[in-house]
């Protein structure tokens, strides 16, 4: 059983996909074939040939079923599973550049005094945008 497995197109869990996966196995949520380099743990978009394994032959579709003999499935290869390396990327980023990290709750990000905090300067920006176009005295506004 692949039990720590997901699948690179979807995400999906693969915990009932009987390992060794076979060239033709695909993901029972989307239909994706598994036998990819995308989902193999040698599969490195920032080397050569997208591949650590050195002896393995050029694959030129990544997304692909192939016939690699080097192919090992590798944990964490899913879709949506933004955690490790690229979420390290994306803080370093905002760090170097003086954003802060998003924090990670509510429905949008953020908790209920950021919320609530927001929804006042957004007042305060509305009556200044007013005050700027004069809507607030005697209901003339300038066309």
């Amino acid at each position: 059983m692949a039990e720590n497995l997901n699948c690179w197109k979807c995400g999906a869990s693969l915990a009932e996909v009987v390992l060794p996966l076979g060239r033709r196995e695909e993901c029972p949520a989307c239909a994706a074939d598994l036998h990819v380099c995308r989902m193999c743990g040698f599969y490195d978009p920032a080397v050569s040939k997208d591949c650590r394994e050195t002896m393995a032959d050029e694959v030129a579709e990544k997304e692909r079923a192939n016939f690699c003999d080097y192919f090992r499935p590798a944990a964490g290869a899913g879709a949506g599973q933004e955690g490790g390396e690229a979420a390290a990327a994306k803080a370093k980023l905002e760090a170097l550049f003086g954003g802060e990290p998003k924090p990670q709750g509510g429905a949008l990000g953020e908790d209920a005094a950021t919320a609530k905090g927001r929804g006042q300067s957004a007042a305060t920006a509305r009556e200044r945008l007013e005050k700027m176009f004069d809507k607030g005295s005697g209901g003339k506004d300038r066309g």
